[in-house]
């Protein structure tokens, strides 16, 4: 057989052939993983791993690898490896030794240095997880915002750039930058520091606005002794709120300690954080608002962190600020259903911030216009005293308040129907708008948000889904609330009539026809499309819906509350109690009566509500609220939680709890209201509320995440949500 000559013989260039280089080298061994070892020091790490998982809600063990002995600090993110996949978590803290007798995996990796879960911050979680049937892991999530490493990795480069600037006999100073920046060492350069005296501590600021107050003094020197006074605070009328909290603040740094402020919205951010500028100057606080963007908010989040700042004033999340040193909580207008996570557990701030205070002996401060049952209850407990102005001071401060209308008067009063106000109310408008703006306040949104038969009065309906049906515009057709659909041929099904007429008027309508009431006016508006900050002191009405009232330059002139039965005939526990809280606000923006500042409210005078607002009593109203919900077994008297869900995972929840002794189970009923009713047969919406004394919450609080433990491990899927403290229980 002739031999077959060299492929590559004759070829003309000298191109390798694919994996021809790879054949003619020699086989190379595959070199072996190198065999990890534990660290010699507290090889042991106990891990919260990130699974939303209930019956997984616990520390487990790992082993730290020598090469990652110096970076896994206790507070760290980490990977590591749970169930055949990689997860995250943080390092709570390290061991010697691990109570589990098998073998343990080590840590994949370890995310960041950074120990962003300080001590404080992980034994608080795990105390709200217990106190609202949730787990430590979906606290942290609320807690600890998304890590952003161009963030971490700016102020290394900062750290390194100050270590090569600085001279080496030490004479340099380094830039405020520099200084804040994080280093290796506690050693690092900080302004005032290294010299031989100590700096002198500082001294108290002036009271301020803390004067009009009878206990607003002995509050203050308490503060600034390093005390811990707990106070209900229910605020004089008027635009002082703001540097009320700055002047306890300042006092609070004054006395070497960290200060955690929270407000219901960004524009009470900014006018906190504007009187922190004015009392304490510039960089000695930050402002933690979701509209930062996540760098900025995670940039500032850190400086906190690192000790850079010692206040912080914020929305919701700011309860969680890792504050150094905290020494005084604030909270304002604790009312505000904002101030309630609509994420699980769902804890509420004033719970978390009072939870957080008496865990660390800080000093408490809850405050607003009015003042909630949950408030009072604190003080009736002891737990917190109160902090109000005498009647005389109080007098001073707020506007004349007057109630008026009802439908006898507007039908009497034909001029004032085309605007839906009472003559008393009209004439008020008409002179006060001569002296500055005017403010009206209206319960809706939107234009008109329900319609009714011109006939017979009967409520318009949807053929198709029988939802309620509303109007856009005044040229635009009905349509239904819940589907959408356009109602053009819509007919009464009790009278077969074919008008319709407004049955409730949203923000849009109203300034339609205040417009044409007061046609030389400018009528702006305020809602949650376009909210106004604040507005000028000319003449101008501005009509507006609750919580989005913009600051009018010196006060406003009067204020104009309307529709008064809309909020107080909600079928809510609360309704009367958030009808008051909304009114206050809207009524301490308006100047005080000796400066001719007046308010008219569209409610009955008779009611306890209305006389709290006319004779500026909230502190009587909610002791009358309190005592009532507590004769019938409400909350915030007793301690209620809410299971909800589809009918058969809320049965098979209830059936596997195991219930305190004085428990009180009530349903599962139905939920009527929306869309949610008319699902299939079998999937309809179910809730169930569990009563127990408010003494017994951690013992019902046990039973339920051992429920829903027990629903985890099986993998079911669907589990049923569980509330504790829900805001709305009818």
């Amino acid at each position: 057989m002739t031999p077959q000559p060299n492929p590559d013989e004759g070829v003309l260039f000298d191109v390798p052939r694919a994996g021809a280089t790879a054949a003619s080298k020699e086989p190379t061994k595959q070199k072996r993983p190198k065999k990890r070892r534990p660290a010699e020091d507290l090889p042991v790490a106990r891990v919260v791993v990130d699974t939303p998982l209930p019956h997984l809600d616990r520390l487990f063990d790992y082993q730290v690898p020598d090469t990652m002995a110096e970076a896994a600090v206790p507070g760290c993110r980490v990977r590591v490896p749970f169930n055949g996949q990689l997860l995250g978590g943080f390092l709570v803290e390290r061991a010697s030794e691990s109570e589990f007798q098998g073998r343990l995996a080590y840590l994949h990796t370890v995310v960041s240095r950074e120990a962003v879960l300080t001590p404080e911050i992980a034994g608080l979680a795990r105390a709200v997880a217990d106190r609202y049937a949730g787990t430590l892991n979906d606290v942290l999530r609320l807690a600890i915002p998304p890590r952003h490493a161009r963030v971490e990795k700016e102020t290394e480069k900062k750290a390194a750039a100050s270590e090569e600037v600085e001279p080496e006999d030490g004479t340099g100073a380094p830039s405020p930058e520099q200084a804040g920046a994080p280093s290796p060492s506690e050693d690092a350069p900080q302004p005032d520091r290294g010299s031989e005296t100590p700096p002198a501590p500082e001294a108290a600021p002036d009271p301020g606005p803390w004067r009009e107050y009878s206990a607003g003094l002995s509050f203050l020197e308490a503060l600034s002794a390093g005390g811990a006074p707990r106070a209900v605070w229910t605020a004089l009328p008027g635009s002082q709120w703001a540097d009320a909290i700055a002047v306890a603040t300042a006092t609070a740094l004054a006395a070497q300690r960290g200060v955690v402020i929270v407000v219901p919205d960004g524009r009470d951010v900014t006018l906190v954080d504007t009187a922190l500028t004015e009392r304490l100057g510039a960089g000695r606080h930050t402002a933690l608002t979701a509209g930062l963007g996540p760098a900025e908010r995670y940039r500032r989040w850190l400086s906190v962190l690192r000790g850079e700042v010692r206040a912080v004033v914020g929305t919701r999340a700011a309860m969680f600020a890792p504050v150094r040193d905290l020494g005084l909580v604030v909270l304002w207008d604790d009312g505000d259903d904002v101030h309630c996570d609509p994420h699980a557990p769902y804890p509420h701030a004033r719970t978390v911030l009072s939870m957080r205070a008496h865990r660390t002996g800080a000093a408490a401060l809850i405050g607003g216009f009015t003042r909630t049952t949950e408030a009072t209850q604190l003080v009736e407990s002891g737990w917190a005293h109160p902090l109000a102005a005498d009647r005389a001071t109080v007098r001073r401060h707020a506007p004349r308040v007057r109630a008026a209308g009802d439908d006898s008067e507007l039908a009497r009063d034909e001029a004032a129907r085309s605007a839906r106000l009472p003559s008393l109310a009209l004439r008020i408008a008409r002179e006060a708008a001569q002296r500055g703006p005017v403010l009206v306040q209206v319960p809706r949104r939107g234009y008109v948000t329900a319609l009714a038969c011109a006939s017979c009065r009967a409520p318009a309906r949807c053929d198709t889904c029988q939802g309620p049906l509303a109007l856009r515009s005044a040229h635009a057709m009905p349509y239904c609330r819940w589907c959408g659909r356009i109602s053009g041929e819509w007919r009464c099904t009790v009278c077969e009539h074919r008008r319709i007429r407004a049955s409730v008027v949203g923000a849009r309508r109203t300034a339609e026809e205040l417009g044409r009431a007061f046609p030389s006016l400018t009528v702006r508006t305020s809602g949650r499309d376009d909210v106004l900050t604040e507005v000028g002191d000319g003449p101008a009405l501005v009509v507006c819906t609750p919580g989005a009232e913009p600051v009018a330059a010196g006060g406003y002139a009067a204020a104009l509350l309307l529709d008064g039965w809309a909020l107080l005939g909600r079928a809510d526990l609360r309704a009367s109690e958030e009808a008051l809280r909304r009114w206050c606000n809207a009524a301490a923006l308006v100047r005080p009566a000796d400066e001719g500042g007046q308010v008219v409210v569209l409610a009955e005078a008779g009611l306890p509500v209305t006389q709290a607002l006319i004779r500026w009593d909230p502190g009587w109203f909610a002791s009358r609220e309190l005592a009532e919900r507590r004769e019938l077994g409400f909350p915030p008297a007793v301690a209620m939680a809410s299971v909800t869900g589809e009918a058969a995972h809320v049965h098979e929840l209830l059936n596997g709890i195991s219930l305190p002794e004085f428990a009180e189970l009530l349903g599962p009923v139905p939920i009527s209201a929306g869309p949610e009713a008319d699902r299939p047969e079998g999937e309809r919406v179910e809730r169930a509320l569990l009563r127990v004394p408010r003494g017994a919450t951690f013992a019902l609080t046990a039973a339920l995440k051992a429920a829903a433990s027990a629903r985890s491990a099986r993998k079911d899927d669907h589990l049923a949500q569980i509330r504790v403290d829900p805001l709305h229980v009818v």
